[in-house]
């Protein structure tokens, strides 16, 4: 009998973990956080219970790995160019709703577990958007547009505000826009000149 060599053992724990990640993904999804559990995930992935523990420790473990592997926007640039990515982000989300992302948010707000797991998540986004706001308050500031954002997106599609959830997404984007810009610029500096008119998304966009 041949031996798994140091790698093979690395290699075969990577796909392991990818498939417990694959199948509590979709069981949060379909399920929520409080109902999903480790029992199932590890039936679904093919694995122990226990093995799925030994990886990752707890449940709320596991919820925090799955959303820090789904794709994240990325936000970079001067104020203006990091202003249309954000908006160009919130652009998609409310052209579409998007089913994994809304299931796992709707968690995030019915359960404090899962909203502390999902708390490094929001933070990283957060310190992005910082990172191109040049005032001493940049992470305040930054923290203000991930919720402006973050909330309008709960309006649109999970409480299905009248206004806001028929609303033209390039309307929504034309009208937040400033607000953005403003949080975004230097205080000394002033706004930022808007994109030309009829862009709603990141720069070069019509």
């Amino acid at each position: 009998m041949i031996t798994p060599g140091p790698s093979s053992r690395t290699e075969q724990r990577r796909r392991t973990e990818a498939r417990i990640l694959d199948a509590a993904a979709k069981a949060f999804v379909a399920n929520g956080y409080e109902r999903t559990t480790i029992r199932a995930v590890a039936a679904t992935a093919g694995v122990d219970a226990g093995l799925v523990m030994h990886y990752f420790g707890s449940k709320q473990e596991l919820y925090r790995r799955v959303i820090d592997a789904a794709p994240a926007p990325e936000v970079s640039g001067t104020p203006a160019e990091a202003t249309e990515q954000i908006l160009a982000t919130l652009a998609d989300r409310l052209a579409s709703a998007p089913v994994a992302s809304l299931a796992l948010l709707r968690s995030m707000l019915t359960n404090p577990e899962a909203a502390s797991a999902a708390h490094a998540g929001i933070a990283r986004y957060e310190a992005q958007i910082a990172q191109a706001i040049p005032a001493d308050d940049a992470d305040l500031r930054a923290a203000i547009i991930s919720a402006v954002t973050l909330g309008i997106t709960i309006s649109r599609h999970l409480i299905k505000s009248d206004e806001l959830a028929g609303a033209d997404p390039a309307q929504v984007v034309r009208l937040l826009r400033p607000c953005i810009l403003s949080l975004a610029a230097h205080p000394d500096h002033g706004t930022p000149p808007p994109p030309a008119a009829g862009s709603t998304g990141s720069p070069g966009k019509a």
